[in-house]
């Protein structure tokens, strides 16, 4: 699957995901940064709704079940409840929100952190893509521009299903997965700037190699990864990129993506520190100049323990058997969290719960 945010595809599959919607019998609307919201009216609409849903759009490798599920299955919740003729006291709501992957415009769970205000409609607008193509142009360009406005009514609650994304449920052998919050998560971004030069001529003493420094700062990740002196951190370099990009040259810019993960806030703040240490350190020694610029940064984001208990007393109530588990990866829930009670029910992944890949999948067998 290859759905990224505000592209044709994703506009393709926004434009199906409505026609269920409205075949659902739902009231459909979209608000000024292109999350949707569909509606089955309840008997007392001057209360709170209950909502439901993720997100469609994926990284550029992505498989069927990540965010999708979530969409779906809280659609199939409402077919099942006209097809058996169930009223509700509150409005049930069915929404999936904007650019939740980030991979387009660079800023993770872009739909519900503008919805619930931590990221302002005009900074997110202003976000831009590889291509110079901002958020805002976008939005008008696949029709997603709507007219509802970005801070949406403060739900009585909130859930998502999600596909767990890991092995953690597989291998326990059970079915669903409650999930207590989601772990910190810090997105940089690492320019280095040093001289091009021939790759033949110039002798090593003589270099200013910026690619140098990227590999020094990759293996340093790994090492902080695997020393335990920060927790259960984990670190990844997801792009990279060398400039002028050839054979026979010594790079003279390198640009990396950083991401840091950590269950545990201070421990991931002990890893920034150091590894903006570590920067300073390489800028120094190889003379070359560095920026490390913020892209996104989360808190450790607890879910709602009462939430949570209904979940696990329904879970008990049907037979299916459940663990606990704070979830690896970054969700709307957590966005969402900020303004409602909010939790998360994870389902098992297969092949160890792979994803971001076209192996993700996930059955009632899993």
């Amino acid at each position: 699957m290859k759905r990224l945010a505000l592209s044709d595809e994703d506009a393709e599959a926004r434009r199906l995901v409505i026609s269920w919607m409205t075949k659902a019998g739902m009231e459909v609307r979209i608000d000024q940064i292109g999350n949707v919201y569909a509606t089955r009216p309840g008997t007392d609409r001057t209360l709170p709704c209950v909502l439901m849903g993720s997100h469609i759009d994926t990284v550029p490798t992505g498989g069927a079940f990540d965010g999708t599920l979530g969409v779906l299955g809280a659609i199939e919740v409402v077919r099942t409840l006209n097809e058996n003729h169930v009223t509700t006291l509150r409005d049930i709501e069915v929404g999936f929100f904007t650019e939740e992957e980030g991979v387009r415009f660079g800023t993770d769970m872009l739909g519900s952190a503008v919805t619930a205000g931590r990221i302002t409609l005009d900074d997110a607008h202003a976000l831009t893509d590889d291509d110079g193509h901002t958020v805002a142009d976008e939005l008008v360009r696949t029709g997603f521009d709507g007219p509802a406005h970005h801070r949406r009514p403060i739900p009585h609650a909130y859930i998502e299903c999600h596909i767990e994304q890991g092995p953690i449920l597989a291998g326990a052998g059970v079915e669903v997965g409650l999930v207590t919050g989601v772990q910190s998560i810090s997105w940089q971004r690492l320019t280095v700037r040093g001289e091009a030069a021939h790759a033949g001529t110039t002798p090593i003493e003589y270099r200013h190699d910026a690619g140098l420094i990227a590999a020094e700062v990759i293996v340093k990740l790994r090492r902080m990864c695997d020393s335990g002196t920060y927790g259960a951190l984990r670190a990844t370099v997801g792009k990279i990129t060398f400039g002028p990009g050839q054979t026979n040259v010594i790079p003279d810019t390198a640009t990396l993506t950083i991401e840091l993960r950590n269950p545990v806030d201070q421990q991931m703040s002990a890893a920034e520190e150091h590894l903006a240490d570590v920067v300073r350190d390489l800028t120094a020694r190889h003379g070359v100049q560095t920026t490390l610029d913020r892209m996104a940064k989360t808190a450790v984001v607890p879910f709602d323990e009462q939430v949570q208990k209904l979940i696990a007393r329904t879970a008990d109530d049907l037979g299916l058997d459940y663990a606990q588990a704070m979830s690896g990866a970054g969700h709307d829930a957590q966005e969402i969290s900020a303004i409602c009670p909010t939790a998360m029910i994870f389902v098992a992944g297969e092949n160890n719960g792979i994803s971001h890949t076209p192996k993700e999948c996930s059955n009632p067998r899993a």
